[in-house]
């Protein structure tokens, strides 16, 4: 289990909290400290993976519930009629985001807005969100990191241009919050709404082999 370098100095101050209270005032009162420290720990975690890579299979980018599928028509991107997959994140899901595919990043947007709760339906629109799509050649697609009410930080660790393979780990999203992933119509649908899913394992839609 690994912990990302993002979670450290949310962990360092926990635990510098706890030290001085622990000594200036009372141990007790370290407490809540110490355990706050181990739940960041917890939050920021990656635990290893095998993924298995299949040019046919689109995997989930997050951890979490699905909470919608529906079709979006034409994508600018995608070139093509598509469908969205929303998958909720609790601030107890794995917060790591994964390519759910082999490709090119080709198109990168961030938007700095409103922290909404993650569960309405406007998040997409108007909470901060940051958007990449990935092209493979025969096949596009997005994926947008929606923040939360809680969440006040989008991370990403890529940019245009950067190659991502399947599964690879490419940002993440604090403390509760939901992604969206804009998928070609043609692709058939593997989940349900309120399906749990696992990012870089579950696979959300399948291509037929030509």
């Amino acid at each position: 289990m690994v912990i990302v370098s993002e979670g450290y100095k949310f962990i360092g101050a926990a635990l510098i909290l706890a030290v001085i209270l622990g000594f200036f005032a009372h141990p007790y009162a370290a407490i809540p400290f110490v355990v706050l420290a181990c739940y960041f720990a917890y939050f920021f975690r990656s635990p290893a993976r095998e993924i298995v890579q299949d040019v046919n299979h689109i995997l989930s980018p997050a951890d979490g519930t699905v909470t919608e599928i529906s079709s979006v028509g034409m994508d600018d991107f995608v070139g093509e009629k598509c469908n969205k997959i929303v998958i909720f994140m609790s601030v107890f899901n794995v917060h790591v985001n994964r390519s759910p595919i082999n490709g090119e990043i080709k198109l990168q947007k961030y938007y700095c807005g409103r922290f909404q709760p993650a569960y309405k339906d406007e998040v997409g629109f108007e909470n901060e969100h940051h958007l990449i799509g990935i092209d493979r050649g025969d096949l596009r697609i997005t994926v947008k990191q929606i923040a939360g009410i809680l969440a006040r930080r989008i991370v990403s660790w890529v940019t245009l241009d950067d190659r991502l393979r399947q599964g690879d780990i490419y940002g993440m999203i604090r403390f509760g919050s939901c992604l969206e992933i804009v998928m070609p119509e043609r692709a058939a649908i593997l989940v349900q709404k309120g399906e749990k899913v696992q990012g870089g394992k579950t696979v959300l839609g399948r291509l037929e082999s030509e």
